[in-house]
């Protein structure tokens, strides 16, 4: 079963009773529930929520991943729990005696997926892709030769119209604010699945940064990035230039843990497929297998 994600955009009070997850609206006065059970990604996105410790701390037990926003509405921080998997103290311990080689091996496939899947997006947005192909084809082990930058480097220029004039920065203008929104709930959901699958989220196979704590998602999330990036084209087609956050644009984005994909030959919401992928992840920490199982963009 799919986990629920909820996402709440004004004033509310938030606690629990009997297992459940309790809002009081402060604007209806409108109380709902919601079984605890059933979450796996909250967002909180307004300066007026107020949350109980005990809701959290039950939250954190199920492996919900909570997300805080800012005053401009994008996600700012994290909250997961720490004690994700029975056999975690084992689990820790493979990860951290990987070997040099398995890592580089890891990447390789990191990248490979990844850029295969920048190559769908392209075909799928009806845009020349074949380039693609042949570096996802070359990746060396621990992508030596840096494809993955010349991928992006291609991709970036063609993956949205024209009169976009796009360009990927961090802060830069319209659809970049999109992408970030929705990369945000990806890393969130790929440290989920990393916690519950045993691991250190902080400890990476390619990403280093000593600032960064979740170095793993955002090595693991890179094949993932492309789905991401199909909705924000889809949002782009029904808006043109005007590309300033608004619900519906939210709401779509939000739709990424349900979104479907196509893994080992099955289709798979997308929060379940991450949690495959982390799962097959610690298997080859474990020595276990030798293949991260990534999802298809089709």
């Amino acid at each position: 079963m799919i986990k629920r994600t909820l996402y709440f955009g004004n004033p509310a009070y938030l606690k629990t009773n009997n297992e459940q997850l309790v809002i009081e609206m402060h604007d209806s006065g409108e109380t709902r529930s919601a079984p605890i059970e059933d979450i796996g990604l909250l967002i909180l996105d307004h300066q007026q929520i107020t949350i109980t410790q005990s809701l959290l701390a039950k939250l954190l037990s199920n492996n919900t991943a909570v997300i805080t926003c800012d005053h401009t509405h994008h996600p700012t921080g994290m909250l997961f729990n720490l004690d994700g998997h029975s056999l975690q103290s084992q689990k820790f311990q493979a990860q951290v005696e990987a070997s040099v080689p398995l890592k580089k091996q890891l990447w390789q496939q990191t990248v490979t997926c990844k850029i295969e899947n920048q190559a769908a997006l392209l075909l799928h947005e009806r845009e020349e892709y074949k380039l693609l192909l042949t570096y996802a084809k070359d990746v060396k082990s621990g992508d030596s030769e840096n494809h993955e930058a010349q991928a992006a480097a291609y991709y970036w220029k063609r993956i949205f119209p024209d009169f976009l004039q796009f360009r990927r920065e961090r802060y830069g203008p319209p659809p970049n604010n999109l992408l970030n929104y929705g990369y945000a709930i990806l890393r969130a959901l790929v440290a989920r699945g990393l916690t519950s699958s045993g691991l250190l989220p902080t400890l990476g196979i390619h990403h280093r940064n000593q600032y960064n704590a979740y170095c793993l998602a955002d090595d693991i999330m890179e094949p993932y990035r492309p789905f991401v990036d199909k909705i924000v084209c889809q949002i782009i087609r029904g808006n043109g230039k005007f590309l300033e956050m608004t619900p519906n644009m939210k709401k779509a984005l939000l739709e990424i843990p349900a979104m479907d994909v196509q893994i080992d030959g099955q289709k798979s919401p997308l929060m379940n497929a991450v949690q495959r992928t982390t799962a097959s992840l610690a298997k080859c920490f474990e020595g276990k297998s030798r293949k991260i199982l990534y999802p298809e963009l089709s």
